[in-house]
């Protein structure tokens, strides 16, 4: 199937496709990045704009 899709695409596709590629892998590094963050940090970084101790 992706053979024959890559097959008919033309030159001004392939930037398209590429920059699609590009963001859709961003997101996924992000998504795995945040999932393996340990959870006292997330916790921390979600509570720093309410401590006013840290100014």
């Amino acid at each position: 199937m992706f053979k024959q899709f890559l097959e008919q695409v033309d030159d001004k596709q392939v930037y398209l496709i590429s920059s699609l590629g590009i963001f859709v892998l961003f997101f996924v590094i992000v998504g795995i990045v945040l999932y393996m963050m340990k959870k006292d940090e997330v916790k921390y970084m979600s509570e720093l704009p309410l401590n006013e101790e840290d100014l």
